[in-house]
């Protein structure tokens, strides 16, 4: 494919801002969707070094949620798109989907040491089935929410940029998540006090999005009644129009290896500051684990918003990822040299370099994402933000379950026994380090070439704009 033609730089109409308040609310929404992922990928590890479940067991607890996201996210988003109520599209979804999943993810870690293993299992794989759904009716509706806000294509990063800085506070949060669990040597007891402290989070800022934003397309044709065949014969065309979209897919892709990447290798980088770091002192490992996601996240404010944000409206989205991503790569590199126990906290040097891959592609594919509804709406006539967001994440959602089914199977094959504690092989330790530096760096080589390829630049962003409005009028 050839070059992607350079583009005249747009100024935003004062029109098509954002105001400061409306998006404070969304980002305090944003907040509540990093947060639960990051506190549920911190608060799962009790199920291994807690209760002591087989690492096995624990992958398919991560990945049998996400297959159900597959059949749920898409039907949530299309069910968003095509509600007509006096309260919008969206935000009935997303009151019910707060409340509901804060509820379950209280109940979801109420474990307890003295139940049999195959209890605790299926007692939080079925919650989970449960929570899984019920989040994605706030999430999924918040997605698309955020897509129809602007349809300025320099605003549109801008909303995302500031949503996804107040987003990395979880970020920032999550790593002392463990130190928090383990401050009464008691992982167990720690986690249930954690998960109701976050499930009244997740209630109360979930509301806020909920009740202060407001939604763009409000007065669109009511959706005729249909028969049951008829709408899901509607559903799976949406759906098969999501995947033809080429910029569409290539997003995802994107997205997919970058992201999954890294959650893949993350899920080694407790074990090896534990076990090779700090042969097994769950103290001074959770201390450093601590600090390496806060310098991280800390990293992340001041890339997303002021950095990446500035350089995505002077050089377009695309360059930008073809700048930062390869950052990321060197800062996984370093890391090879990071892990050392005679210096531990030499890792935090490779920290800052990381934030740019995850910094980047929640606020500049998001942003993207946006621009691909409006080219599916020129296309085919139809706002469809649900149904497109609602399959992006699902892939997100599937790269996880991926990578927490593969992250168990490889722990396994790696020989890490926690029964050794501090004692495992010069295999076990080899491997776990490789796994993690290697795993994202070569995901992220294959998303360069995505990158390399994307169509939708700034000028053929305004131009499918400036098409829409002379379709259906400004307004």
């Amino acid at each position: 494919m050839g070059k992607v033609p350079a583009h005249s730089h747009h100024i935003t109409a004062p029109e098509d801002r954002v105001p400061f308040f409306q998006q404070a609310a969304y980002s305090i929404g944003a907040l509540v969707n990093q947060m639960q992922a990051a506190a549920l990928t911190a608060m799962v590890l009790v199920l291994n070094l807690g209760l002591g479940m087989d690492p096995a067991k624990v992958g398919i607890i991560g990945t049998v949620p996400r297959l159900i996201d597959a059949f749920t996210d898409p039907l949530i988003g299309y069910t968003s798109d095509n509600t007509r109520t006096r309260y919008g599209r969206r935000r009935p979804f997303m009151l019910f989907g707060a409340v509901i999943s804060g509820l379950l993810f209280i109940l979801m870690f109420q474990l307890h040491k003295e139940s049999p293993e195959s209890y605790s299992f299926w007692y939080f794989l079925i919650i989970q089935c449960f929570y899984v759904v019920a989040f994605a009716f706030f999430a999924i509706p918040f997605i698309a929410l955020g897509f129809e806000m602007t349809p300025d294509y320099h605003e549109r990063t801008r909303l995302q940029g500031a949503c996804n800085t107040i987003g990395q506070i979880a970020w920032v949060i999550s790593p002392w998540l463990f130190a928090f669990m383990y401050s009464n040597k008691d992982l167990v007891h720690g986690v249930r006090v954690l998960a109701v402290i976050f499930g009244v989070f997740i209630i109360a800022g979930g509301l806020f999005p909920v009740f202060v934003n407001k939604e763009r397309f409000t007065h669109l044709p009511n959706v005729k009644k249909r028969k049951a065949m008829e709408v899901m014969k509607d559903f799976f065309s949406g759906c098969k129009i999501a995947f033809k979209n080429r910029p569409f897919v290539w997003l995802c892709a994107i997205t997919f290896l970058v992201f999954n990447g890294f959650i893949l290798a993350s899920s080694f980088t407790a074990y090896v500051i534990f076990f090779y770091v700090f042969g097994g002192d769950y103290g001074k490992g959770g201390q450093l684990l601590g600090w390496n996601g806060t310098v991280a996240a800390v990293s992340s404010f001041f890339v997303i918003f002021p950095l990446i944000t500035w350089i995505a409206t002077k050089l377009g989205k695309r360059n930008t990822l073809l700048m930062t991503i390869p950052l990321s790569m060197v800062g996984y590199a370093m890391k090879w040299w990071g892990y050392n126990p005679q210096h531990p906290y030499l890792l935090l040097v490779a920290a800052p370099l990381i934030a740019f891959s995850l910094g980047s592609i929640f606020t500049i594919v998001t942003s993207m994402l946006a621009d691909v509804c409006d080219l599916d709406e020129l296309e085919n006539g139809s706002r469809r933000e649900g149904i497109f967001g609602a399959i992006y994440w699902w892939m997100v959602k599937l790269g996880q379950a991926a990578a927490s089914l593969i992250s168990g199977f490889l722990l396994n094959w790696t020989g890490f026994k926690e029964s050794l504690h501090g004692a495992q092989t010069a295999h076990t330790l080899l491997w776990l380090r490789l796994f993690d530096i290697g795993i994202p760096i070569v995901a992220s080589l294959v998303a360069i070439y995505f990158i390399a390829t994307f169509e939708i630049s700034e000028d053929r962003a305004y131009d499918i704009r400036k098409q829409l409005e002379l379709r259906r009028g400004k307004a």
